[in-house]
């Protein structure tokens, strides 16, 4: 018979290596990005003065970085479609120059969970590709096929100001609504998201869009970078009855560093503590299977304790302080969005077949 003393060590042994299966690839689904910062003469191989560069990405122990074509809300007419469609090929085009000019030995663009962990076996950092606001789209829906192409994995209809496609969260503020959620085009969109294994991005949108867009999609949504409106009532936060639908739908939210979605405290600013009571809050209301971490970096955010790419190790540590698991951490960090993608993109194939 086995020593009592003996089973207990094993029994140990097996509950640590069965909590660190997961590994943690630290994935920041939200980064903003300038085309200025994408030249020969000025980009993000050097230590810029940019929350997000390559040598803070390395610092911090960033993996996954999704850089974000953001085109700000314009005229809804043809020349406002026009200009917003330039600026989000700039960016796409910036994006590219970083992977295959200015760093290719550095990083790479992965358009799947299997990229992601190819590229970092081959020992490279990670970029990926989200849209925020489709207004760039215009009134061509073949555009969703341009930007998948191009590397889009995610795509918001909407940012601050309604339009084309939807309505967005900016309409609590004033009282007004154009679609009453989403406009039959932005339903299409909806339905080719799908259909090209997009994630649908539900941070800027009204919630009457987000309900209907819950009800349309075929698969898992995201809310790229928002946090719980339970703790900070802001329009831009996801309140408790969206959050059961994001876990009805088996999506993620990400939980975002943007001091004024964390707290209204004028002084002092928000800190770390603040960012893991949000994680905390959201994680106990849904389920640590759809929670994960943005930044919003070079677009707002950055917290005391995550200023920058090069203090990202800062949140593993305060997330293990907490009483995080390994294996719960690597959900957070990038397990959850990762698994979302591989079920839009399984349901892509079936959609396409």
């Amino acid at each position: 018979m086995m020593n009592k003393n003996f089973l207990f060590i094993i029994g140990l042994l097996s509950a640590s290596c069965s909590d660190k299966v997961s590994e943690v690839i630290t994935v920041d689904s939200h980064i903003d990005i300038n085309v200025l910062n994408f030249t020969d003469s000025l980009n993000y191989t050097m230590n810029t003065d940019t929350q997000f560069n390559l040598p803070k990405m390395i610092e911090g122990g960033l993996d996954v970085a999704w850089l974000v074509v953001y085109t700000a809300q314009g005229e809804l007419n043809e020349e406002g479609y026009e200009a917003a469609y330039n600026n989000a090929i700039s960016k796409f085009n910036a994006i590219d120059r970083l992977v295959n000019v200015y760093a290719p030995d550095q990083v790479e663009l992965a358009f799947t969970s299997d990229d992601v962990r190819r590229i970092l076996a081959r020992g490279k950092k990670v970029i990926m590709i989200g849209v925020e606001n489709a207004y760039s789209m215009g009134l061509d829906t073949s555009n969703v096929e341009k930007f998948w192409k191009r590397g889009a994995r995610y795509v918001s209809l909407t940012h601050n100001g309604h339009n084309q496609f939807s309505d967005s969260n900016t309409g609590e503020f004033d009282g007004t609504s154009m679609h009453n959620g989403l406009s039959d085009l932005g339903k299409e969109v909806i339905e080719l998201l799908n259909y090209y294994g997009i994630m649908i991005d539900i941070s800027h949108p009204s919630k009457e869009a987000i309900r209907q867009m819950t009800e349309l999609s075929k698969a898992p949504i995201i809310a790229s970078h928002s946090s719980a409106r339970g703790l900070r009532d802001h329009p831009r936060n996801v309140d408790d009855e969206q959050l059961n639908w994001i876990k009805e739908n088996g999506g993620v939210i990400q939980t975002t560093a943007l001091g004024f979605f964390l707290t209204d405290r004028e002084d002092p600013p928000a800190n770390m503590d603040d960012f893991i009571d949000h994680i905390d809050y959201m994680v106990d209301k849904i389920g640590i299977d759809h929670v994960g971490i943005s930044s919003d970096f070079d677009g707002g955010g950055g917290i005391v304790g995550w200023e920058d790419a090069s203090e990202t190790m800062n949140v593993t540590s305060a997330l293990r302080e907490r009483g995080y698991s390994e294996s719960e951490i690597a959900k957070l960090w990038g397990g959850n969005l990762l698994r979302v993608l591989n079920e839009v993109q399984e349901i892509a194939t079936k959609l396409q077949s």
